[in-house]
């Protein structure tokens, strides 16, 4: 099922593409795939960035909930003003989750297409109606073979994962006393997000042929500009609501 409803269409797409590109470079077939990929996953990335955002508006609201009710006895009263503000602000604390876990297949099927692909293991599954041109050649733009490891690829692709999480809302961390170490785990979590992840995407990429790499760094960007475009409409939303005051409605004149 998962052959014929992903890994065979996105194959006969890349072979499909890559017949038309000029000179049937593989280098431009990447990158008129990813487009066409984030566009069609365009929705639920928006989705996901939106649910991300406006968690992290009322990260204060929730962070003055934890200190309202610090006990452990009180967490089964906290969880119930939590989902009130849940309510109240017209946010699903799972809704950031669940189209990444929607668009997991798809990007499973990608790595396995340009793996096959890049290593000469394509399957041949290719319909019909799509000209088989055999194995693809791997040679990128005249001098970049996607079928190796290439260490720039990876630590662009790096750069570019470090660049996207930092830009993401981020609250920083509330310390309380010097050298306190009172920090959320959200705090924690972001931390290791912006850090970490980068790292790990230059050592992945690095152990992969660099079409992966460079189909990496290609969806990073395009997935930096899809934030910028939804946080600038989000800000926009945001001015045109009018402010809450101690139960008052205030009209937002800025």
């Amino acid at each position: 099922m998962f052959t014929t409803i992903f890994y065979q269409p996105i194959l006969n797409l890349l072979v499909w593409i890559y017949n038309i590109v000029p000179a049937h470079d593989i280098g431009l077939t990447v990158i008129v795939l990813t487009i066409f990929i984030k566009a069609v996953l365009w929705p639920l990335s928006a989705k996901s960035i939106k649910s991300q955002k406006s968690m992290q508006d009322i990260q204060p609201k929730i962070e003055e909930l934890k200190k309202k009710y610090p006990k452990p006895e009180d967490r089964e009263a906290m969880t119930k003003e939590m989902m009130a503000l849940y309510k109240q602000e017209k946010v699903n604390p799972f809704s950031s989750c669940l189209p990444l876990i929607i668009q997991l297949p798809f990007f499973w099927a990608i790595f396995k297409v340009f793996r096959d692909e890049f290593t000469g293991k394509a399957s041949g599954l290719i319909y019909p109606f799509i000209f088989n041109p055999g194995p693809l050649n791997t040679m990128a733009f005249g001098f970049l073979d996607f079928s190796k490891p290439n260490i720039v690829l990876a630590v662009l692709a790096g750069l570019a994962q470090f660049a996207q999480v930092k830009m993401m809302p981020m609250k920083k961390p509330e310390v309380k006393g010097a050298g306190s170490k009172d920090e959320s785990m959200a705090a924690i979590m972001n931390k290791q997000m912006m850090y970490v992840f980068p790292v790990l995407t230059i050592v992945i990429c690095f152990s992969l042929p660099s079409g992966l790499a460079f189909y990496w760094l290609l969806t990073t960007i395009l997935t930096i500009v899809q934030q910028l475009y939804v946080f600038k409409g989000h800000n926009s939303s945001d001015k045109n609501k009018p402010a809450v005051i101690e139960g008052e409605i205030v009209a937002n004149n800025k």
